[in-house]
């Protein structure tokens, strides 16, 4: 579904990406683990062609999506749904418009059927008579879930999710978990996730890849991973702070 071969970034002098290899299959759910500043944003924007890279290729099933132009490369956007960080809701729509804003913008349906298929969509992330709730009235969890709510309003094929239980309790952190892998088996989509999360990482990967220093330098199974002698990656999944990963502005 995804293929990523030999990509490469940079910002100025500040080299990000520097050859990224990765391979998602369809109806897979690969996690994307690494540390703040790692570039894991960078290319899941990479992913939905919110970026071009400076050399090598993304392609979703066989399209090579670096070389596209504007218009066809919105076509392609069409099959991803994202849920972003913060959730990024708008604050001046209702809950509805906010499910339904791609479906509304692109004059695709009728305000009432919006309406309809945001009160559907709700529903399959557990959220009922919100429609008209603005989202300064909901909580940090049910953001979260407003926001899935809008990324598969439109029914897309692959979802994005950008760090999706950071600033949650762990309570709901495990909530949001248990419902990204509810919605990969009822709409059988592909995802990709990036998180420094290890517990969410686990417990939603069929795959999960370590990015440092601009390369993946691991892929395998969560139980592969849990068990790896590649010290960088074993510091990373245990959160220990001795080890080859250097702590910025911290001295030993």
């Amino acid at each position: 579904m995804i293929n990523i071969e030999d990509l490469h970034k940079s910002f100025g002098d500040k080299e990000v990406l520097r050859g990224v290899d990765l391979e998602v299959q369809a109806g897979e759910s690969m996690v994307v683990i690494g540390g703040s500043g790692s570039g894991k944003s960078v290319l899941i924007k990479h992913i939905i062609g919110l970026l071009r890279p400076d050399s090598g290729r993304v392609t979703i099933e066989g399209v090579d999506i670096s070389s596209l132009k504007e218009k066809e490369l919105y076509e392609v956007r069409r099959r991803f749904g994202m849920l972003f960080q913060g959730a990024a809701l708008f604050d001046s729509l209702t809950v509805w418009e906010n499910v339904a804003f791609t479906l509304m913008r692109h004059g695709k349906v009728s305000e009432d059927e919006a309406k309809s298929i945001a009160s559907a969509k709700l529903r399959l992330v557990g959220l009922t008579g919100i429609e008209d709730l603005m989202p300064s009235e909901l909580s940090g969890g049910m953001r979260k879930r407003v926001g899935l709510a809008r990324a598969i309003a439109h029914e897309p094929e692959i979802i994005l999710y950008d760090e999706p239980t950071t600033g949650l309790d762990p309570i709901m952190a495990d909530a949001i978990n248990d419902l990204i892998i509810e919605l990969r088996e009822r709409l059988h989509v592909t995802s990709v996730t990036i998180t420094h999360d290890m517990k969410s990482a686990y417990k939603i990967a069929d795959r999960i890849a370590m990015l440092y220093e601009g390369r993946i330098i691991e892929t395998g199974s969560p139980e592969e991973i849990r068990n790896t002698s590649n010290p960088v990656v074993r510091q990373f999944i245990t959160g220990s702070a001795v080890g080859p990963i250097k702590i910025e502005g911290v001295t030993r």
